[in-house]
């Protein structure tokens, strides 16, 4: 009777028998002990060379994308715009490296480590070297104050295992992960609203500090509002955190409390060199839904790009008010992938600026910038 009631208590307890039960304890050691190898991704500390490493793999996905707009006298002027930015800036030893991109959209991209790029439709959008100062300053501060590194911290997209970092810092399946999570960022332009403020207040301070009128990234800001208009989503360039009429307004307030007073804008330099005028939207190439960011692998890639493949079949016909909404999907970056283009966006409901198709030369230009360089540059500030 004891044993009768003894196995039913245990029936109870842990079922129909124990077996399960010691299955379940062995599990939840097993998860335990598997807790105790993970890492909080805030605790750890991206060192100076790490975030250069990290930088550097996202700027060549970047161009890998994109390509490079092969002017080299563009490419240095660009240079010597932001080297004078950076000297200003709160970390003038980095070594900074400016991208001009080969492709019609309108954007920009800061990667970490000092390497900020910005497209040939972003030159031909804008019309004076004050301009140009607000965005190229705006993307230098997302770089200095480390808004992408922190960003993937706070946000704890991925779990960090014990061997992958220790005293000699990150292993490389750490970088990999960093630099995957910072390029799909990038591209979907996730920055928080104080990260966005804070790029917005410090790069029009830094670009009024360096003799550029402070009124230049506001009005580049309004050139991009009126060209999206239209846009079922926000372009990738200065999305919707905030919207664009409160960082007006909030930009404008700050002018007036810092008395940021500086006037130069250079219009005659820069319609020397930027030549070119943005493309409409309507005539932007744009590459095949579900072609552009981070590799997912394996089969439920495939299957990602076969249904993208449908999805740009059904989209052949044009359709009445624009045409369906393509959002920009995770996907494969395999060269084949990347290469599929579609006709005009106009054909298409997709957000052009930020799905524009690139060039195909990748080859970085080098250029180099003296002391003398500079200080002429400077004169030219007035």
């Amino acid at each position: 009777m004891k044993k009768c009631a003894a196995t039913l208590l245990g029936a109870l307890v842990f079922g129909a028998s124990a077996v399960p039960a010691q299955a379940q304890l062995g599990a939840i050691n097993n998860a335990l002990k598997k807790a105790e190898t993970v890492k909080k991704i805030v605790d750890i500390k991206v060192t100076d060379a790490e975030e250069r490493q990290i930088g550097q793999q996202v700027s060549d996905k970047i161009v890998e994308e994109f390509g490079i707009y092969q002017d080299a006298a563009v490419t240095k002027y660009v240079a010597l715009l932001g080297t004078v930015l950076t000297q200003a800036s709160s970390r003038p030893n980095l070594d900074w490296q400016f991208v001009v991109l080969d492709t019609e959209g309108v954007n920009a991209f800061a990667a970490p480590g000092g390497f900020v790029h910005i497209t040939k439709g972003m030159l031909g959008l804008m019309k004076n070297e004050a301009e140009l100062a607000g965005v190229l300053a705006h993307e230098v501060i997302h770089i200095t104050d480390k808004h992408t590194v922190n960003a993937i911290q706070n946000g704890s997209a991925f779990q960090v295992a014990n061997d992958e970092y220790g005293s000699r810092g990150m292993a490389q399946s750490l970088v990999a992960k960093f630099v995957d999570a910072t390029y799909k960022n990038l591209i979907s332009n996730i920055y928080s609203r104080g990260d966005e403020d804070g790029a917005d207040e410090k790069g029009i301070i830094l670009a009024n500090t360096v003799g550029y009128a402070p009124t230049g990234l506001p009005a580049a800001l309004m050139k991009l509002a009126d060209r999206n208009k239209d846009a079922k989503e926000p372009n990738g360039l200065f999305a919707s955190h905030p919207q664009i009429k409160d960082r007006l307004a909030r930009m404008d307030r700050i002018i007036k409390e810092r008395k940021l007073t500086a006037t130069a804008t250079v219009q005659a330099r820069y319609a020397k060199f930027i030549t070119f005028d943005a493309k409409p939207v309507s005539e932007v190439t744009i590459v095949a839904t579900g072609a552009r960011g981070l590799a997912e692998g394996g089969k439920a890639e495939e299957k990602k790009t076969a249904e993208a493949n449908k999805e740009e079949k059904k989209e052949e016909k044009p359709k009445s008010g624009g045409g369906l909404l393509g959002r920009l999907r995770p996907s494969g970056g395999s060269q084949a992938q990347q290469s599929q283009t579609v006709a005009s966006a106009g054909a298409r409901g997709n957000n052009p600026d930020r799905d524009a198709a690139g060039g195909p030369n990748k080859k970085r230009l080098e250029i180099k910038i003296g002391p003398n360089d500079i200080a002429e540059f400077k004169k030219g500030i007035a």
